[in-house]
């Protein structure tokens, strides 16, 4: 089985989404990857972290508030 890289999947999945918009013309694109990719990126890193919110600023290369923020943001805590 070979490996597909992150940024392979993430031109693949772009492709496939400009494919189904059947030409019509996307919007705001750039916010909407963000929200797409973000939530999951946090969930994982929490995970793998232990939900050590300062483990995981650190790992993301955020502020330890800024983390706290995004999670409260997806609804990934209170």
């Amino acid at each position: 089985m070979s490996k597909i890289n992150l940024e392979e999947c993430v031109r693949t999945s772009l492709e496939g989404y400009f494919t189904d918009l059947g030409g019509t013309t996307p919007d705001r694109m750039y916010d909407m990857m963000v929200r797409v990719v973000e939530k999951p990126l946090l969930e994982v890193v929490m995970q793998h972290a232990e939900h050590n919110q300062s483990r995981a600023a650190e790992w993301l290369g955020l502020n330890r508030n800024t983390l706290r923020k995004k999670l409260v943001e997806h609804k990934l805590i209170n």
